[in-house]
């Protein structure tokens, strides 16, 4: 096992450990160095093609289950107006579209701290059963959208005559 000698040093990871045992400690650290600045240049990289301007959807985190008679679908929508969501099916898929409005934040001058996702949104889920396209119904309550879907019930197996 590779070890520094200061208390202080954390265990090098089972990466560095593999190599510690084909090279010298002080190889060690300058392969664990050299490992971190290869992984630093591919973040910056990322980052240098990231453009601000470009405006992704978020995409919406989802529940689908089944009962005996129905397909569910379930998704957190918690701020987002009925009126502003585009619910559609089509071939077997359904998309999910809205956005996330945050208000008017004019006087702010800097952020601490942003994590909540502002703006459009969208999800297509390929459903997994067949289900009757006329027997849906979507209900908004509490910041939940669930959509049920009639389920089209599979015959049991049908005999082919073969010719």
């Amino acid at each position: 096992m590779a070890r520094r000698n200061h208390d202080d040093d954390l265990l090098l990871e089972e990466e560095d450990e593999l190599t510690a045992a084909f090279l010298g400690d002080d190889d060690t650290v300058d392969a664990a160095s050299q490992d971190n600045n290869q992984q630093q240049a591919v973040v910056n990289a990322t980052d240098d093609q990231w453009d601000e301007d470009e405006a992704v959807p978020g995409q919406l985190a989802v529940d689908v289950y089944e009962t005996k008679e129905t397909l569910v679908v379930k998704a957190r929508t918690a701020g987002v107006n009925k009126n502003e969501l585009d619910v559609s099916i089509s071939d077997n898929q359904l998309t999910i579209r809205g956005t996330l409005s945050a208000g008017t934040e004019d006087d702010v001058e800097n952020y601490f701290l942003q994590e909540c996702y502002w703006g459009e949104f969208s999800r297509t889920i390929a459903l997994p059963v067949p289900v009757k396209e006329e027997e849906i119904e979507a209900v908004l309550k509490d910041g939940v959208l669930t959509i049920s879907f009639g389920k089209v019930k599979q015959d049991t197996v049908k005999r082919i005559q073969v010719l």
